[in-house]
């Protein structure tokens, strides 16, 4: 799995997350499965960042599934500390929709974690969808384009 970063024409959004003691495991470090809410937290606030909510998304009939999930563990958070998610749309189809992410040290910036979770569009009933024009239209802001 590769753990790309993201390139320089890419749009990164920052959220910072305090550790809570309720995601740390015996020995005081971010259990794995917390980076997978922080990657939640990243996206919903990229998406409030830019004017919408998931929420809305969901309002207006549709819903982004994760189907694919990927995390790459290179240091340990701690209970307290501060960490960046850092979170981009690294790709977008039209139906399917792929954020990035970067968990990072607040205070040393070093790299702790780093993954991806892959969406597909679907509506009310779980059936695969095309994404709506306006939606589609806020994310493509946020793809990566090659350089001319």
């Amino acid at each position: 799995m590769s753990t790309r970063t993201p390139a320089h024409s890419v749009h990164v959004h920052e959220t910072t997350v305090r550790v809570r003691y309720a995601e740390t495991d015996q020995m005081g470090l971010a259990h794995h499965t917390a980076y997978l809410v922080w990657f939640e937290v990243g996206r919903s606030s990229l998406m409030r960042a830019h004017g919408a909510s998931y929420g809305d998304f969901e309002r207006d009939g549709f819903f982004l599934p994760v189907v694919e999930c990927f995390a790459r563990f290179l240091a340990p958070a701690r209970y307290d500390h501060l960490v960046k998610v850092r979170t981009w749309v690294d790709e977008l189809k039209s139906r399917s929709l792929t954020f990035r992410y970067e968990v990072v040290d607040a205070e040393t910036g070093h790299v702790l974690a780093t993954g991806y979770t892959k969406h597909l569009c679907t509506d009310r009933e779980g059936r695969t969808r095309r994404f709506p024009k306006a939606w589609r239209a806020l994310l493509e802001t946020e793809v990566p384009h090659e350089a001319p």
